[in-house]
């Protein structure tokens, strides 16, 4: 299961906070920034949701500005659907292997750090291929609109409990 995962502050200074971010066992980072209401990975020409999957990695997740949405299935998870938010200056999110996840940004964009656990078995080529729901129908039929709705996570506004 994922997990949301605090941090710790350490020291406060006059309009100054520091924090201790540390993953332990993280051997990669990624930086990613999306400008405006980006949607990674992007949908099909059809409009089929796309998500990612890392058979070897495990992700953690920190938005360092903005907020992002992101969309979480696992068919092993007794409830595979859940939708967690982001927001700077709040929780980490830890998405384990083998996890399909898609991510949607605020309207004005986010930068998310993550501090990735790779295996020895990891390469660019195998953790970051796309997966289309429309090939994969279980992966489809969970995440349709006639489904049960995904169980939410960090959600303060009705409005933003929409799925894009």
């Amino acid at each position: 299961m994922f997990e949301l995962i605090p941090y710790q502050k350490f020291r406060d200074t006059p309009s100054v906070r520091f924090f201790d971010i540390t993953i332990n066992n993280s051997n990669a980072r990624d930086l990613v920034f999306h400008d405006g209401p980006a949607v990674s990975p992007n949908n099909t020409d059809r409009g089929n949701w796309q998500f990612y999957l890392h058979p070897h990695q495990e992700d953690n997740l920190l938005a360092v500005s903005g907020g992002r949405t992101f969309y979480l299935v696992n068919f092993n998870w007794e409830q595979p659907f859940h939708m967690v938010r982001l927001e700077a200056n709040g929780a980490i999110l830890r998405i384990p292997p083998g996890t399909f996840h898609r991510s949607v940004s605020d309207r004005g964009g986010s930068l998310v750090l993550n501090q990735a656990v790779r295996t020895a078995q990891a390469t660019i080529a195998r953790e970051f291929r796309v997966y289309s729901s429309a090939d994969i129908p279980k992966l489809k039929q969970i995440t349709s609109y006639g489904a049960p709705a995904p169980i939410l996570h960090g959600f303060s506004d009705l409005e933003d409990r929409r799925a894009a």
